[in-house]
């Protein structure tokens, strides 16, 4: 299963796609909202990571138009986020992300919302 992981933080980044591609992942990345923006239209991935603070195009936006391009609009986002603070949560959602998720990461948790998200298929 494709997941295409955004994060700008290189030690996140390596510690949840070393852990994702244990479970059986295939997992690509990239470090900025342009850069992710370009690898979810040019590889389809069946669920997106997102870190919301990000360099050139923040993750807010990239949630944005992702949600509204008719080729990623059903692509699930996951915003991944240090933003702990009462109404964040409701923020991504209303930015387009699926599900919420804060760092740092709880594998587990991670794995159900993503199982959640793709239809109760097997997150591993």
């Amino acid at each position: 299963m494709k997941v295409l992981l955004v994060e700008d933080n290189e030690m996140n980044r390596d510690m949840l796609s070393r852990r994702l591609r244990r479970r059986g992942f295939d997992v690509s990345v990239a470090v900025d909202g342009q850069e992710g923006l370009d690898a979810v239209t040019a590889q389809l991935p069946a669920v997106v990571l997102l870190d919301m603070d990000l360099p050139v195009v923040d993750g807010w936006e990239v949630a944005r138009r992702l949600k509204a391009n008719e080729a990623t609009r059903d692509i699930p986002i996951i915003a991944l986020t240090a933003h702990a603070m009462v109404g964040d949560r409701d923020r991504a959602l209303a930015a387009g992300c699926d599900d919420y998720d804060t760092k740092p990461v709880e594998l587990p948790r991670l794995l159900e919302k993503i199982e959640r998200l793709l239809g109760g298929l097997p997150a591993r």
